[in-house]
Parts: structure tokens; sequence; C-alpha cells
């Protein structure tokens, strides 16, 4: 059964805000912006991608009507979004949700696994890089490691430390194991479940758009 999405016509005018941000246009699916947008809403970053496009191309006669009222006046529009934020409920999500089934999904995603505030989200990235490296290469002082590191915002051993994780999980390489009690391991063992099987262009693909999330 499909999950039932927790859209409500309100939430046009939050969409529009985030579609009317500079640069004014749809932004990327995981855009930062669109992603706290979903988080906030409960809304999957492919609905809230979806329902932009609809406001683009000013797919219903109901999108026009908020377009004709808001799209020249984004004054108007930031009230109209506070109001709707200030009402009861909003900035108390569990009131808000109170007998209402939120079943997290990709929620999840953008949790932090750890103190340092590491993603489900970066290790995917961790993921797609440990597939363009060699073993060797595998250390704080190789380019992409470095790269990578300071795009999520964490240190270069902590990417080394998952790729020594996923070089454990590996099935077609012989490493020394990792510790069972290492608390990444059953992060990292579920994005390689979920994506380490992915043909190289997929998972590349992903991670581009999830890079965009971390671009400031």
């Amino acid at each position: 059964m499909a999950r039932k999405s927790n859209w409500n016509d309100d939430y046009w005018l939050y969409v529009m805000q985030l579609y009317m941000r500079r640069p004014t246009g749809v932004k990327p699916l995981y855009a930062k912006a669109a992603v706290d947008l979903s988080l906030e809403l409960h809304i999957h970053p492919k609905e809230i991608l979806a329902r932009q496009m609809d406001i683009e191309t000013l797919s219903t006669p109901r999108i026009e009507r908020i377009w004709d009222e808001y799209g020249d006046n984004p004054r108007k529009l930031s009230r109209a979004v506070r109001l709707l934020r200030s009402m009861k409920g909003f900035g108390s999500a569990d009131e808000f949700y109170e007998g209402v089934e939120t079943v997290e999904s990709f929620e999840r995603d953008f949790r932090p696994v750890n103190d340092s505030g590491l993603q489900p989200i970066a290790l995917v990235l961790i993921l797609d890089l440990y597939f363009r490296l060699t073993p060797l290469t595998m250390v704080p002082e190789t380019p992409e490691v470095i790269h990578l590191a300071r795009l999520i915002d964490q240190p270069a051993s902590t990417v080394v430390h998952v790729l020594t994780i996923y070089l454990h999980l590996d099935p077609f390489i012989s490493r020394q194991s990792v510790s069972s009690d290492d608390p990444l391991l059953p992060h990292c063992k579920k994005v390689w479940n979920t994506y380490g099987n992915l043909k190289p262009e997929q998972l590349c693909q992903l991670a581009e758009e999830i890079m965009v999330y971390y671009m400031r």
C-alpha cells in the first residue's frame, strides 16, 4: 500500500516561498532549503520538488490564483507563511501531529547517527567514494577523501573509518574484521545493503543529487 501523503493545500504557500527564494525557480531535490521544508512538513522531498514544478507551470487554476495574489508581493507571501507557522500546531510538532500517523522514512536519512552530526546521506556519499578508490588510497591524505570530508563537515579520519567499514562489508575483499561494537557499523551496513548493488552510474547520480544538500 502506498504511503499516504501529509499534503495540505495550505502548504502551497510554503512551497511558493521556497520557489521564490533567490535564485527564483525550482530548487534541486536535495537543496538544503527544500529538505528543511520537507522535514518541517513531513512531506517527501520528491513531492516538494513536484509541487515546485506545478508552481513553475501554473498547472492548476488554484495555483494560478495563488500566484496572482503573491507572485509579485513576496512580503505579503512572507507574512502569510509566518501566520501559518504561528497557528496552533506549528512550532509544536507533537501537538500538530497528535493522533496523526507519521511513519518516518526519509526523515531518518537526515538525522545524525553520532555526536559529530554524521548523517546517513553522508554515508551514501562515502559509499560512492569507496567505489572510486582502491584500498591503498583510503587514507586521510588522499585528495578525494579530504574534499569529501570538508563537504560534509567531518574529519578526514571519519571518512576513512567509514571506508574501512565498507571494506569489511565488501564480500569481494578480504580485510580484517571491524568490531561488532562499532556504532557506525549498523548504519553503514544499511547503506551498503540499500545502495551497494546499484550500477555505478546510478550511485554516482544519487551522490551528485545529495551533494547539493551540503553546498553552501
